[in-house]
């Protein structure tokens, strides 16, 4: 990549000078991860088309397509939450073990790990 090119791009963008591929922050009005539901048993995405704000860019003097801002962002995060409650009631955060911590650091620095068992391993085949 030509990094002479990309300093003036990276200088407007920081000016906030509209420019292609040039977004500084989303639209105020974009929703939170709250769009998120949860239906007691598993994360549900959002309705994207609640997400639909107009584009203000002009490409030729012509507007943009509107976007839906972070439909996909929103509907991944509902396909990877292990724990949906979580969503709804966020566990409170326990005391950390500096012991367990501690070890766990010491035998990786030693070299001395302590295999996964298979049958409790999640990512065993």
């Amino acid at each position: 990549m030509n990094h002479a090119r990309l300093i003036p791009l990276l200088a407007a963008c920081a000016l906030g000078l509209p420019l292609a591929g040039c977004f500084l922050k989303p639209p105020v009005s974009m929703s939170d991860a709250r769009i998120v539901g949860y239906d007691g048993k598993s994360a549900v995405p959002p309705d994207c088309e609640r997400l639909t704000r107009d584009s203000l860019l002009l490409d030729a003097g012509v507007r943009r397509p509107s976007m839906q801002w972070g439909c996909a962002t929103y509907t991944n995060l509902a396909a990877q939450v292990a724990q949906p409650e979580d969503l709804v009631t966020p566990r409170t955060l326990g005391p950390a073990d500096a012991a367990v911590a501690a070890s766990a650091v010491h035998r990786y620095e030693t070299g001395q790990l302590i295999p996964l068992d298979a049958a409790t391993s999640r990512n065993s085949k």
